[in-house]
């Protein structure tokens, strides 16, 4: 343990030196008697331990009309919309995430507990949170693992980046998303390690939420490979728009589909209890479900981008 504190100590010594003093990096290793190489590998430790951060401070454009009127029209606490039709998508997405993290930053409360699901959106205002190991906060998945998509943004990685930045523990629901039948749901959710989470996971005073899209060129359950396009044609004909932590619902926010039965996450009036739902999503193929969402009531917060918001306005006065 000893060597592990001199460590740290000598990390932190390197990067304020550098960070804080303004040392060149040859100044630093003659100061700790080392190479000018190995001080360059100090301070790369340093920030991949959490001992540095760095953050870049660019202005965010908004659009504060537009955020009054999707509070006042959906009944939100907070509406945070990216004004900028100039950046491609990820750069909307990154900035999307940014300002959720800045309002789950404002949120969060010491020792409280922060339910997640999954997906790009999540992974943006992942990406985006201070280091706040002071907080003391944990993590707990509200829905199963994809298990085929890229694992930084499924759920058990996101549940574990997050609880390392908020200085708490996370606890992962040891279960796919997606099971073959409704009975095979029912057995998992009997298990008492999966009930204990999803237990765990209603009692969070904070969730973080993605919204997908049954739309095919940006549907997950497509994409992942447990929806085919016959059967995500047939969900679309059923009426089914989008999805949130797992569950495909209708235009109305209704999720009374079939599909989700064979879902292992929480139930959507559990979600609905959490006293600060946050979703992060942007891009038009989803403004039909960001739509289906708020009509839902399943949020309270919500973070987009001006030309998706500007879509699902015009899409809430035409249905």
């Amino acid at each position: 343990m000893a060597q592990a504190d001199n460590r740290e100590d000598l990390l932190t010594r390197v990067a304020s030196l550098y960070y804080e003093y303004d040392y060149s990096q040859e100044e630093i290793a003659r100061k700790v008697k080392t190479s000018r190489s190995n001080v360059s590998r100090l301070l790369k430790e340093a920030k991949q331990k959490g001992l540095v951060e760095i953050r870049i401070h660019r202005r965010i454009p908004t659009a504060p009309e537009m955020e009054q009127e999707f509070k006042r029209r959906f009944g939100l606490d907070q509406a945070m919309i990216v004004d900028d039709r100039e950046s491609d998508y990820t750069e909307r997405l990154a900035a999307v995430g940014q300002l959720a993290a800045w309002y789950l930053e404002e949120i969060l409360r010491k020792d409280t507990l922060l339910a997640i699901s999954w997906g790009t959106g999540v992974a943006s205002a992942v990406n985006a949170m201070s280091h706040k190991p002071e907080l003391h906060i944990d993590v707990v998945q509200m829905i199963g693992s994809f298990g085929t998509v890229v694992s930084e943004i499924d759920g058990p990685e996101l549940a574990r980046r997050l609880a390392d930045k908020l200085g708490g523990g996370y606890y992962y629901l040891h279960a796919p998303l997606f099971v073959d039948s409704s009975t095979t749901r029912d057995a998992l959710l009997d298990q008492p390690t999966i009930a204990d989470v999803l237990d765990r996971a209603r009692t969070a005073q904070v969730a973080l939420v993605g919204i997908g899209t049954t739309e095919p060129e940006a549907s997950s359950f497509l994409r992942s490979g447990h929806l085919t396009r016959e059967q995500l044609d047939n969900l679309r004909e059923q009426g089914a728009i989008g999805e949130t932590s797992g569950k495909h619902f209708a235009i109305d926010g209704s999720f009374d589909f079939d599909i989700n039965n064979r879902v292992i996450a929480m139930d959507m009036e559990d979600l609905k209890r959490i006293p600060h739902v946050v979703a992060v999503a942007c891009g038009l193929p989803k403004r039909l479900s960001i739509l289906g969402v708020l009509r839902g009531g399943y949020v309270n917060a919500l973070a987009t981008d001006s030309i998706t918001a500007a879509a699902i306005l015009e899409e809430a006065s035409k249905t």
